[in-house]
């Protein structure tokens, strides 16, 4: 007789202690019906991530104009009405305001790190607190797992901006990581054929590379590692060829709708619009590149002066990404995810900025078949304080997932240890037709 492992061993348990629940009176009226999680047609997901902190009252939660010289808490810019009856964003997000009807603000998520960007920046990533036993994968990466790619010859997960452990993995494996690219110009770079190696020199380099690894396959047959790295270099030659790398020939695309999109921040939203139609699942977007005020969104002291040119980036490019997808049919089909680590309190240091605030602060969602046009949450006066409806990093990532149709009860594992989709996360269920 073989012992069970702790996987089985759980769910046998888990299972015989249900039957036990039910098989105990015999009534069916012994607990309320639980309520069916929703569940998205959502085949996309984009991540816009605004690295540093951006300030809630500066941007998507606008609240009376404040005075950094006078020590007057309160928004840096006047606020403007938008196509949402009733909801008003900051007056540099102007060609989102027209659009917003698109989209559903969520200003009252909240977690408890504050002055530690890489913890925040992990929360947000993973929804969970860092632990020292088990390293828990990004929101990519669990999409990755959960839906693959959705087309042929593509990576399920791009990283458009830095790699770091924190877009990773984790316990999932390096087969859920991504490919990642800094330049828009050219690609990823790990997957470029260098300018000195003929294409006739490529294939027999490639010749020969198979031959290699079917020998050394038949020699390590059962070897998991090798097994592994074979299957590594085999996606890596897959990835390398013209059908994902003809993906980043933005010049393909009309000058007029690049110019639309803008720079560098502009283009990676455009080439994530031909990764989606490439088959990607997941894509993350970093708007931490160029500083255009010296300190990006980590507005402390006079970095705030400029932050408005972050702020007018993003409204191009966002509302253009949004109306490009909406024109390619693919709206419906992609929750876009505009996300940053903490937001910042309404009051100004010493230098004129803003330190970080964890406590209250704003997410925007735009299309994904949901029922857009929302406003979730309510602040106080200064946007320091939750009034209704907290959403946790932890609901955020389970709203995420629900959108993308995946079961947010379920159990991922860690080797034989089940580990929860979420840290118990609940998905908003407003959102949802």
């Amino acid at each position: 007789m073989t012992t069970p492992s702790r996987r089985e061993f759980l769910e046998v348990s888990l299972a015989a202690g249900a039957f036990g629940v039910i098989g105990s009176t015999g009534r069916s009226d012994d607990k309320p019906a639980a309520v069916p999680h929703p569940k998205g047609k959502a085949e996309h997901c984009v991540f816009i991530w605004l690295g540093g902190g951006a300030a809630q009252m500066d941007t998507w939660d606008p609240k009376a104009k404040g005075d950094p010289k006078a020590k007057k808490a309160g928004s840096y810019y006047d606020a403007i009405d938008t196509a949402v009856a009733g909801t008003q964003v900051c007056e540099h997000l102007p060609e989102c305001a027209k659009i917003l009807d698109r989209f559903n603000l969520v200003r009252t998520v909240n977690h408890d790190v504050i002055d530690e960007h890489a913890s925040a920046v992990n929360r947000m990533h993973t929804g969970r607190v860092v632990s020292e036993t088990v390293t828990y994968p990004s929101l990519g990466s669990v999409i990755s797992k959960e839906r693959g790619p959705a087309g042929e010859g593509v990576p399920s997960y791009v990283l458009i901006g830095y790699p770091s452990p924190t877009r990773g993995p984790g316990f999932l494996g390096a087969q859920h990581g991504y490919v990642y690219l800094t330049d828009t110009s050219c690609g990823p770079s790990s997957l470029q054929r260098s300018s000195d190696i003929t294409a006739e020199r490529q294939s027999r380099r490639e010749a020969l590379l198979a031959k290699t690894r079917a020998e050394f396959k038949s020699r390590s047959t059962g070897n998991a590692l090798v097994e592994n790295y074979d299957r590594t270099i085999a996606e890596a030659a897959k990835l390398a060829g013209p059908q994902f790398m003809g993906l980043f020939q933005l010049d393909q695309e009309p000058a007029d709708l690049r110019n639309r999109y803008g720079g560098e921040f502009g283009q990676r939203c455009l080439l994530t619009r031909r990764l989606l139609q490439g088959g990607c699942r997941f894509v993350e977007v970093a708007h931490n590149l160029n500083f255009l005020n010296g300190t990006g969104w980590d507005v402390h002291n006079d970095g705030i002066e400029n932050q408005h040119k972050l702020i007018q980036e993003l409204d191009a490019a966002l509302s253009t990404l949004v109306l490009d997808l909406e024109r390619c049919k693919l709206l419906d089909k992609t929750l876009i995810v505009v996300g940053t680590e903490f937001g910042r309190p309404a009051s100004f240091d010493g230098g004129g900025g803003r330190g970080h605030h964890g406590k209250c602060f704003s997410v925007a969602l735009a299309g994904g078949g949901l029922k857009n046009g929302l406003t979730i949450g309510e602040t106080d006066e200064l946007a320091m304080k939750i009034v209704s409806r907290p959403v946790s990093v932890p609901d955020l990532h389970a709203t995420i997932y629900a959108t993308l149709g995946i079961d947010t009860k379920k159990h991922l594992y860690a080797g034989d240890r089940p580990v929860p989709i979420t840290d118990g996360g609940e998905p908003i269920r407003e959102l949802f037709v």
